[in-house]
């Protein structure tokens, strides 16, 4: 039973006191990191074209993050069952500082191109031990609605205060009319974004515990690959559900990089609609986010996730197809049911295996995220590039209601079906 049961769903502030310590921390470490990224993120895409980097190299500069994120993802999957997951937070943040300091100080496109480069390989690491957190600390009946106050109020509220404020910036102080057309105009959001990540390492350094879920028999392990194999070989679930993380992955690869730029080239949005677009999409996560949370922690994850994933897609329909700026606002409405959806699909994959191989399982199954989106990245520049821009949007919808809505449909509703642990005794 959750420690918040004796409080209504309703009683936010009861429900966060009812956690734990590590869980807050990693709250407010995401609000403060979601703010700075929320900042740049309208802008992000057009910055490094504007630095001279055609959409091809984009998608392939975006692709090498992920690739070393991937690689790398079984190994601190392992790390964080041993030790913990603070040390993998750490590294993970400060790579991602190290991106941010890039992006601000590029003057030419090689350089903001390492700054991409760390800031996809800093968020994949530190959202591993994010997401180890939250499986472990966070009971199934509260799992959504946790990470939901997470991903809607705590970091969708700043997440709406980061493209207002760098919209308002741009255009009240940095004199931008229309699309920016200038770098120079943008460069000074880096910064804050840099500052923000600093402040969120201190915290995690001085406020997160070393605790670890890892049992002394993962402790030993020395072939992580193995590990990840073995898991997935153990429970058919397993094996659908990397395929659907896969799927679930593609936005952040091939499609948020290239709204803000086809909203811009094609639909002629200004700094303040670009702007509008994100706030939107923090704005349906913060009124919609945690009653959906606790809808599937009442009733199931998958009937909301199907929900989500049908407004997602249809807000890249109407993204393709209108003519009239004032609709891209509620394509961004749209779009943030992806944010929420994507945070459910996270419930999901916390409760197929035992939570004491919890780092190794979302090692695993980030590898084979992070490979398949490198490669989507890279294709999808080359397809905005020589294909048509609208492609790139399509080849993602196609393979939602190909791939991914069929195997959810097969899998089991993860609320309330509990994990064969003989299935996973030898790992």
């Amino acid at each position: 039973m959750s420690a918040a049961n004796n409080n209504s769903v309703l009683n936010i502030p009861a429900f966060w006191k009812a956690q734990k310590q590590d869980w807050r921390v990693t709250v407010i470490r995401t609000s403060l990191e979601r703010l700075g990224y929320k900042m740049v993120l309208p802008y992000l895409t057009l910055y490094i074209i504007m630095l001279g980097a055609t959409k091809t190299q984009y998608g392939f500069i975006n692709s090498l993050g992920m690739v070393m994120g991937g690689i790398l993802a079984p190994v601190i999957g392992a790390v964080i069952d041993s030790k913990g997951p603070k040390r993998v937070y750490v590294f993970g943040i400060l790579i991602l500082i190290g991106g941010y300091l890039a992006l601000a100080c590029a003057n030419i496109w090689q350089v903001a191109a390492l700054g991409l480069f760390l800031h996809a390989m800093g968020q994949r690491l530190s959202g591993q031990s994010c997401a180890t957190i939250c499986g472990n600390c966070l009971a199934n009946c509260d799992r959504a609605k946790g990470m939901l106050v997470c991903e809607s109020l705590a970091a969708g509220i700043l997440g709406m205060v980061g493209p207002m404020l760098s919209g308002w910036i741009l255009v009240n102080m940095m004199k931008v009319n229309g699309t920016p057309t200038d770098p120079n105009s943008i460069r000074p959001l880096f910064w804050a974004a840099f500052i923000f990540a600093v402040i969120s390492l201190l915290i995690v350094i001085f406020k997160l515990s070393f605790n670890t879920w890892g049992t002394v028999k993962a402790k030993k392990q020395s072939n992580m690959i193995l590990d990840g194999l073995a898991i997935i070989k153990a429970d058919k679930n397993c094996r659908k559900w990397m395929l659907i993380a896969a799927v679930g992955g593609m936005p952040m690869a091939m499609v948020t990089p290239y709204v803000q730029v086809y909203a811009a080239e094609f639909k002629a949005a200004d700094a303040a609609t670009l702007a509008g677009m994100v706030t939107a999409t923090a704005l349906t996560s913060v009124l919609l986010g945690y009653f959906m949370g606790i809808i599937s922690d009442r009733y199931g994850r998958k009937p909301v996730l199907f929900t989500t994933i049908a407004l997602y897609l249809a807000g890249l329909v109407l993204l393709i197809t209108t003519k009239r700026i004032p609709l891209l606002l509620f394509v961004g409405m749209l779009q943030g049911f992806q944010e929420i959806g994507a945070t459910v699909a996270g419930s999901i994959g916390h409760e197929l295996v035992p939570h004491r191989i919890m780092g190794r399982w979302i090692g695993a199954t980030s590898m084979f995220t992070s490979l398949f989106s490198a490669l989507m990245a890279a294709v999808s520049g080359i397809i905005y590039d020589n294909i048509g821009a609208q492609w790139v949007f399509i080849l993602y919808i196609v393979c939602e209601l190909v791939i991914r809505v069929p195997l959810l449909i097969s899998l089991p509703e993860t609320l309330r079906h509990p994990v064969d642990e003989s299935k996973f005794a030898n790992i």
